[in-house]
């Protein structure tokens, strides 16, 4: 914003410590003068009659005192503000460098709680916020990168092959051609599906979880059959509100994830859905190979992946599954809960807010 130049606050500030100093000693000085001048008053206060000569005495001595008022509350006030304001300076320094780039840079104000240090406080936490969010996006533009460069490299690469050698099986070449062209789809399609999320750019309307649970259920049942894969859902109604298309998404990921990443035989998956007090949850269980917490706590990072992709499986996904369902949680105002199966496998969680229930 654009603003003219101004006073300081400093200078405001002392500036109003003098001005008010001054016009306290002219009220108490008024006190005395209506006191002197007031008969009935001179009388109380027993005055003398020789009055016009303390009235000439009077004035110029209200003068020097209302002067030396005046001078003490400028200085006064202007050292007083000075190191009240003192930590605005160390404020304003960090919010500059900060501004430059230097997403590391602390206030850390010490001393006791006030007001300034709630600020600086806050600012801190801010910044820390914002420079983990950096970091994250940084880290997933790199990964999508990277995503995005194997596919084109391999087609690259098959096409020099088929260039290169006029005997070459063009089927062949075609089918690979189609299959990593379909996994650059499915990438590109995460990934807008990923920044709708992140954006909220979407319209809440009624929605009930169990329903997308069922839709689910059936919609992947003859992957999980394919997979040996036992798959089932239960539950009470779940209702919430939100995007359907992305909560469908949330609950089809979900789902797809635990059956891709289960028991290479006799795996099972169990959907749940249900209320507490102020939420909806959906739950979904699958067996599956011991996982640790420090492994668990990294799934829901974009790109990457419990278990070891297998070649030639297009239903591995891109890494992506658990970074959406995270994205479109907290979209929701909603989180996401990872822990590992006692068993093996993996249970995830996602709570969601009743209609009524939020902050609006």
């Amino acid at each position: 914003m654009d603003r003219r130049p101004g006073l300081s606050v400093r200078l405001q500030l002392t500036l109003s410590y003098a001005g008010f100093l001054v016009l306290t000693g002219a009220f108490m000085l008024a006190l005395v003068w209506l006191f002197i001048r007031v008969p009935g008053l001179r009388a109380i206060g027993r005055f003398a009659p020789s009055h016009p000569l303390l009235m000439q005495e009077f004035l110029p001595a209200s003068a020097v005192v209302l002067t030396f008022l005046l001078l003490v509350g400028l200085v006064g006030g202007w050292l007083l503000a000075g190191r009240m304001l003192a930590p605005l300076a160390r404020i304003t320094a960090a919010t500059t460098a900060v501004a430059a780039g230097s997403w590391g840079h602390r206030i850390a104000l010490p001393g006791r709680r006030d007001e300034l240090r709630d600020l600086a406080d806050a600012f801190d936490a801010m910044v820390g916020r914002i420079e983990e969010h950096v970091a994250e996006q940084q880290r997933f533009a790199a990964n999508a990168s990277h995503e995005l460069r194997t596919p084109l490299a391999v087609t690259q690469a098959l096409l020099d092959v088929a260039r290169s050698d006029p005997d070459a099986d063009t089927r062949e070449v075609l089918d690979r051609l189609h299959a990593v062209n379909a996994r650059a789809i499915d990438l590109t399609e995460a990934l807008l599906v990923l920044s709708r999320a992140d954006a909220r750019a979407f319209t809440r309307e009624p929605v009930d979880l169990s329903l997308l649970a069922e839709d689910a259920v059936e919609t992947l049942l003859p992957l999980a059959e394919a997979r040996g894969v036992t798959l089932g859902a239960a539950g009470d109604a779940a209702p919430t509100s939100g995007s359907p298309a992305l909560l469908r998404q949330l609950t089809a990921n979900l789902v797809h994830n635990a059956i891709v990443h289960n028991l290479p035989h006799g795996g099972s998956v169990l959907v749940t859905t249900g209320t507490r007090p102020g939420s909806a949850f959906l739950t979904v269980e699958s067996t599956g190979a011991p996982l640790s917490p420090a492994v668990v706590a990294t799934l829901a990072e974009p790109f990457q992946r419990g278990g070891a992709r297998v070649r030639g499986d297009h239903h591995a996904g891109v890494g992506l599954g658990l970074a959406i369902v995270q994205s479109i949680a907290r979209a929701h105002d909603g989180t996401l809960a990872l822990a590992p199966r006692a068993g093996g496998g993996l249970r995830v969680e996602v709570t969601l807010e009743t209609p009524g229930s939020g902050s609006g």
